[in-house]
């Protein structure tokens, strides 16, 4: 089954992460796509949840990951809002999702994906669900991380996540 992505997956992807589903097809949306290149092309003068994902990079994997997001790679679609377009319309009227959840529920269908959200996003998880469409919202730790694969690589310390991050989050502001 094919696989719909958002753009912290997405970016995830394209700086060497996993997909999801490895060996079934991605693709995202057009305003996904659009607003990962707008945070990653601002991502030195500031930083957001997305910009952040960039800045944090050296200068070297940071021009890599920012090639492939500018020339896209050919095993990532895209769904053209020509063939999107008509299925929005008619979805407007059963779901009041904004232009972002929309064009994604649209192309979900269109696809007949999965969509893997990075943060939860009720409305647009309630219209999939009821237009007949999994979706996955990635754990709080993946998300806060960053990088699931990296995250699935480390040791079982059995220390909750939440401990660590508050342990971080302090170590930092005593700096």
């Amino acid at each position: 089954m094919t696989q719909l992505v958002d753009d912290r997956v997405l970016a995830a992807l394209l700086r060497g992460g996993d997909s999801p589903r490895p060996t079934e097809p991605v693709y995202t949306t057009g305003c996904w796509y659009a607003r990962l290149c707008q945070a990653a092309l601002s991502a030195t003068e500031r930083t957001g949840a997305l910009s952040a994902l960039f800045a944090d990079q050296s200068p070297e994997l940071r021009s890599r990951a920012l090639t492939k997001l500018l020339e896209l790679p050919e095993d990532i679609g895209l769904e053209s809002l020509r063939t999107l377009a008509p299925l929005i319309g008619r979805l407007r009227r059963r779901h009041q999702l904004n232009l972002l959840g929309i064009e994604a529920l649209a192309a979900a269908i269109h696809l007949e994906a999965s969509v893997y959200l990075s943060v939860a996003s009720p409305r647009l998880e309630e219209a999939l669900r009821t237009e007949g469409l999994s979706v996955e919202v990635a754990p709080e730790s993946t998300r806060r991380l960053g990088n699931a694969a990296l995250l699935s690589s480390l040791p079982d310390l059995d220390a909750p996540g939440s401990e660590v991050l508050t342990a971080l989050d302090e170590a930092r502001s005593e700096r």
